[in-house]
């Protein structure tokens, strides 16, 4: 079968690679009719998200049919149309049962104390083979698919995966309570469904920060007041939309990308002539880039745009080397942080029951829909920022949508 495969910093490959088969009695095989882009796997590209393995194959978000179940998979059965959850939990231990499922315990065969799992991610999650493929083995299948209502289309269910719940994690953990007024840093697609999500929540009003012109646009589109922070400083702007206040509310869409924003378009130039090149070993800034080295722009503008006692969402994916925080002026204002990796399997059934009820429709951010023989094209022109490339969706060659 054809599946995206890693093979080193800035060269990934379409492969033709052996089919999976059931390991566990908790295991599926599910026939993928779509999966996605994002942009968590550039970051593996690039390497500023750990140890790659060689050989692993890409990707975390995922839709597809069963065609084969482990005998301890007792929901699901051949032909079922699933959405599969990112992050990989078990559903027993203590965390999963409380709702962690990103901490589960036995997920990751390093052992309890390595972190969280999820498909195609570095060798100390698993590393287990990722979505970007024409077919998958999902561990604790029974909890880590869900069943796709009829009503649902597959385009809506793929973004439940993984950037719906995260966007929805990240406006929860924000703590948004009717009337607030929230600031959004970052519009890529999580960016975007954390404003659907705060409008979802009640928000009275929603800011949102990035620089993309198109990306801007959607926003806009979703109801957010937009600024442009090369057109204007964020912090101030955010500052006279609310009387000198601030928002009561921040959510940190961004992550890696914004630690060194004055670096980050000659990083992805580079890494776009490395890509068409297939030929580096190393990561753009050299063998010594570290992500810690500097504080994010996106988390300094938070804290300094949110209101005295307010909350700061991070959801934004930062590497375990990033250290720098402005701590002390957080402290100052009594400001709330919380953060870490969405619970996918916690929210993956509301969601599919807000879009079948029709309140929310996150297939709106979907705007490229490309053959999975086109992935890697279709990562340059991600990567790339591209106009009206906000999110894109991969279609396996084999598969039939129903």
């Amino acid at each position: 079968m054809k599946a995206v495969v890693f093979h080193g910093i800035g060269d990934i490959r379409l492969d033709d690679v052996p089919e999976p088969r059931l390991r566990e009695p908790h295991d599926a095989v599910v026939r993928l009719t779509a999966s996605a882009i994002c942009g968590t796997d550039l970051h593996m590209v690039r390497g500023t998200m750990g140890d790659m393995k060689s050989g692993t194959i890409l990707g975390h978000e995922g839709v597809g049919i069963i065609e084969e179940v482990g005998k301890e998979v007792r929901n699901l059965k051949p032909g079922d149309r699933v959405v599969v959850a990112s992050t990989i939990a078990c559903g027993s231990c203590s965390y999963c049962r409380c709702g962690y499922y990103a901490q589960c315990d036995n997920s990751n065969p390093h052992g309890p104390l390595a972190g969280g799992s999820f498909f195609g991610g570095p060798e100390n999650s698993g590393p287990f083979d990722g979505l970007q493929a024409e077919k998958a083995r999902v561990p604790f299948a029974n909890v880590g698919c869900v069943k796709i209502p009829d009503e649902v289309r597959d385009d809506q269910a793929l973004l439940c995966s993984d950037i719906f719940p995260t966007a929805y994690f990240g406006a929860t953990i924000a703590e948004i309570e009717e009337g607030n007024t929230v600031a959004v840093f970052g519009c890529g697609p999580v960016g975007l469904l954390a404003i659907a999500s705060a409008h979802l929540m009640g928000a009275g009003r929603v800011i949102a920060v990035d620089t993309i012109p198109y990306r801007l646009d959607v926003a806009r589109e979703l109801g957010a007041e937009v600024i442009d922070f090369n057109d204007d400083d964020p912090v101030e702007a955010i500052r006279t939309l609310t009387g000198g206040i601030g928002v009561d509310r921040a959510i940190d869409a961004v992550g890696v990308d914004a630690v060194r924003p004055r670096k980050t378009r000659k990083n992805l130039d580079k890494f776009q002539k490395e890509l068409d090149e297939i030929a580096p070993k190393r990561h753009p800034d050299g063998d010594n880039w570290n992500p810690g080295d500097a504080p994010s722009q996106a988390l300094i503008w938070c804290v300094d745009a949110l209101a005295k006692a307010g909350t700061l969402s991070i959801i934004g994916v930062y590497p375990e080397t990033a250290g720098s925080f402005p701590i002390g002026q957080a402290m100052g204002k009594n400001l709330a942080v919380n953060m870490g990796s969405c619970h996918h399997r916690r929210f993956i059934p509301k969601l599919l029951r807000l879009i079948r009820n029709g309140s929310v429709d996150p297939a709106a951010i979907l705007t490229q829909h490309e053959p999975l023989t086109g992935a890697i094209e279709a990562y340059k022109a991600f990567d790339r920022r591209q106009p009206g490339w906000v999110k894109v969706e991969l279609e396996p060659a084999m598969a039939a949508r129903p």
